[in-house]
């Protein structure tokens, strides 16, 4: 199917058959824009060519260290530049990428350093304790430590561990990078972030993170030459991919080490950021920011939203402030975002907060997918009449090769020639997806199905709420029923039975909380709320 009569001599060959790499993306930029900066931390400046040096350099010193193709390298990083580096520097050496939760206790970091089995690991200085401590209680031997010393946090090298520095003054700054045969080549293991028992290892293939690259430059209309501030951890869908798409159209990265809102704001006034991701909690920082933290810019600045579906009253505050959102949707199984809210310019002339309204739907694939679709039990779609729920399902390129070590989950998650994303919406009429909630928390109240995301979207309304989350609580009578956790913005108050009255004015009764508590929200790293600890706290009441 698909071949002309005769197609003699038309075969596949080294003229007109490359494995996609997003390596390609660096060693491109580093001939084109070899004076361009390309990375930026604190004093730090490394232009396209220093940083194609220092990813050489560190390629081949991890080689010269018995790193072979297919083994893993594991980091335990911040966003600074040495992650930014290993994210070429690992497969440059034909090896495999192991980004770590920097937040995660010893036990599940030891359990990640055995299973994903890192040759060696590169840990910043903060960290060396926490690798050290893995390492000790594993059976057998553990990955190699390199202690990156990154002068903007203060620490000093232990001296216990050969230093990052070291390491690359002992690489070749021209050494030959090992380029995939395959594009089906292992790239990347991300790990879960196993909040109901042990952790899956997600593989990547360059492939994908390819295609998730340049997908991400024609959606995001990135033009040439932007400057991307790093707020989406690294380790996280190795930063949506972000920094892998960032050489192919001349970018320029700016490392943020400590999330605040004083950093993105002096970030955006110094070094003229044009796009950063984050999660809605990001959002929240800038719109509650101190009058002492801002910093006047005179660009909009194109900013992509996911890790939970953000409020519309947290749109309808952030967007004066000069930042364009855009929400998108994906998970560490489809290397970060595959969806987008992608506006119409039909919605222009729609008032302010009937525009946040639309900016909250999860939206509609991207153009490196082939289908998302939201299915029944049984695989079907279901209507798009903006209200029947199902499980969306996803299958593309950007889909991962599956769980390592774990054919059962992986067959389980592909079943039906999809990805299944345990995640429940519905689809408008116009086709757009919106996430009512992941499948484990929708709370089922005598029978009815309720949305704990759109409780959360009530209560965002009210002026005195900087951050809530909604979980079930067991009741007698209806089983399950609303319960909220709620963060107040700094100096505001309200009482319990005010905000359940205001909820009660947007919501359905059997909708509205039916206890409030106020208190922090436990947090991932990446900014995503919890509720599985807001779900004990809940069951505990």
């Amino acid at each position: 199917m698909g071949w002309m009569v005769d197609e003699t001599g038309l075969e596949r060959n080294a003229a007109n058959f490359v494995a996609l790499t997003p390596l390609s993306f660096l060693a491109r930029a580093a001939r084109i824009f070899p004076d361009h900066p390309a990375l930026v931390h604190g004093p730090e400046r490394f232009s396209y060519r220093d940083l194609h040096a220092r990813v050489s350099r560190l390629a081949s010193a991890l080689a010269a260290r018995g790193v072979r193709p297919g083994d893993v390298v594991a980091t335990l990083l911040p966003n600074i530049p040495a992650q930014i580096e290993a994210t070429f520097g690992v497969p440059a050496a034909g090896a495999v990428l192991n980004t770590i939760n920097t937040r995660l206790d010893v036990d599940t970091v030891s359990y990640i350093f055995g299973h994903g089995g890192a040759r060696v690991v590169l840990v910043d200085t903060a960290l060396v304790g926490l690798a050290e401590m893995a390492v000790a209680v594993m059976e057998g031997d553990g990955p190699e430590i390199v202690e990156v010393v990154d002068a903007v946090s203060g620490f000093e090298a232990t001296g216990r561990h050969l230093t990052y520095d070291a390491l690359l003054a002992g690489g070749d700054p021209e050494a030959v990078w090992i380029m995939p045969r395959d594009e089906w080549e292992s790239l990347a293991l991300n790990y879960t972030s196993g909040t109901t028992g042990r952790p899956k290892g997600v593989v990547y293939h360059h492939r994908g993170a390819y295609l998730l690259a340049m997908g991400t430059a024609v959606s995001w209309s990135i033009p040439r030459h932007p400057v991307y501030l790093t707020i989406v951890p690294l380790f996280h869908c190795n930063g949506w991919c972000h920094s892998w798409a960032m050489p192919a159209v001349g970018g320029t990265i700016v490392c943020c080490r400590d999330i605040s809102a004083r950093a993105i704001y002096d970030a955006i006034a110094d070094h003229g950021v044009t796009h950063f991701g984050g999660a809605p909690i990001v959002l929240n920082l800038l719109i509650q920011a101190k009058e002492a933290e801002r910093r006047p810019f005179d660009h909009v600045v194109e900013v992509y939203t996911a890790g939970a579906p953000p409020a519309a009253a947290t749109l309808a505050a952030v967007e004066p402030l000069g930042f364009n959102v855009t929400q998108v949707y994906g998970l560490t199984e489809t290397y970060g975002h595959v969806t987008e809210c992608l506006w119409k310019s039909d919605w222009d002339g729609l008032p302010h907060e009937e525009r946040a309204v639309i900016k909250a739907r999860t939206g509609v694939l991207m153009p490196f997918m082939e289908d998302i679709a939201v299915q029944d039990d049984h695989g079907h779609p279901v209507p798009c009449d903006g209200h029947t729920t199902g499980e969306i399902a996803i299958r593309g390129n950007a889909v991962m090769k599956g769980y390592y070590k774990n054919p059962e989950a992986t067959a389980q998650a592909f079943r039906g020639g999809y990805f299944r994303s345990g995640d429940i919406a519905f689809q408008h009429a116009d086709g757009y997806i919106k996430i009512t909630d992941r499948a484990k928390d929708i709370i089922i109240s005598g029978g009815e199905n309720i949305s704990s995301v759109e409780v959360e979207g009530a209560l965002m309304h009210h002026p005195a709420v900087s951050l809530c989350a909604v979980v079930a609580k067991p009741d007698e009578k209806w089983g399950e029923v609303p319960c909220a956790f709620v963060e107040l913005k700094e100096g505001a108050s309200v009482t319990e039975a005010d905000l359940v009255a205001f909820a009660r004015q947007r919501l359905a009764g059997f909708m509205t909380p039916k206890k409030i508590v106020f208190r922090e929200l436990p947090k991932t790293s990446t900014g995503k709320i919890q509720k599985f600890e807001l779900r004990r706290l809940a069951k505990a009441l």
